[in-house]
């Protein structure tokens, strides 16, 4: 799928970190690109900025995801590019001082990182199925999830945060096979140490020390980076199904 002007795409978790990056690129391009958030000050300032729209959606709940979509195909007519990148990343070991992991921050974490990614890429699925194909291949939409490293190799502390971007894993397969018949595909993407405003916050000592653990490049990678991703998955009709990996070879260690 081409990016331009006539692509209308919508970006979860656009006001900061790795939506804000995929947001801007995708506007840069020529996509009239709407974000979806929790935190409307950030939200309306970051679009504002890129001369995009914004929602305040959330993800976690299906009526909320809804009205978001409603707001877009109401002023775009239509949805082309979904790229869902909001999510929350709490930690607690599954036994901590001999107390159970807290049962409600596992399932709010379910919740807004993988039930929160299904209800918006179902949702757009519905809607990019009533679009004119924009390829010669019969091409209606393109559906981007945010996985990560941790669904495979999940660190110590992550047991919530690791079982809900696995199910991203598992969702990515059958979701794209569910859609391919109506011209959409699914591609989820695995990143690894980038430089989102979870680590911005740690001094730079630990942040150095985090991206030395990466093979090559050794540093954190760069939000840019992952929309540049989000961008090629967008343009290459082949990738379809896949889970890329974009971490720089590093396997993450149990701490």
């Amino acid at each position: 799928m081409q990016i331009n002007d006539q692509t209308i795409a919508a970006v979860t978790g656009g006001a900061s970190g790795l939506g804000a990056a995929t947001a801007r690129a995708l506007a840069e391009a020529g996509a009239q690109v709407t974000l979806f958030d929790l935190n409307a000050g950030l939200g309306a300032a970051q679009a504002a900025e890129i001369g995009a729209g914004f929602e305040p959606v959330d993800v976690s709940d299906p009526g909320s995801v809804a009205a978001g979509f409603k707001a877009v195909t109401d002023r775009h007519g239509s949805l082309h590019i979904l790229v869902n990148c909001a999510g929350i990343g709490p930690a607690a070991k599954t036994v901590s001082r001999g107390a159970a992991h807290d049962p409600a921050v596992f399932q709010k974490t379910v919740a807004v990182n993988l039930i929160g990614s299904f209800n918006c890429a179902s949702q757009a699925a519905a809607i990019m199925a009533a679009n004119d194909p924009v390829t010669p291949d019969g091409e209606r939409g393109v559906i981007v999830n945010t996985a990560s490293v941790a669904a495979f190799e999940g660190q110590v502390g992550q047991v919530a945060y690791a079982a809900s971007k696995g199910g991203i894993v598992g969702m990515t397969l059958p979701m794209a096979r569910d859609l391919a018949q109506l011209g959409i595909r699914v591609v989820s993407i695995a990143p690894g140490l980038f430089l989102t405003p979870l680590l911005e916050g740690l001094p730079q000592e630990v942040q150095d020390s985090l991206g030395a653990q990466v093979p090559f490049p050794s540093r954190l990678g760069d939000p840019s980076e992952f929309a540049a991703m989000v961008c090629h998955i967008a343009g290459n009709p082949m990738l379809n199904g896949s889970v890329v990996r974009l971490d720089g070879a590093i396997r993450m260690a149990p701490r």
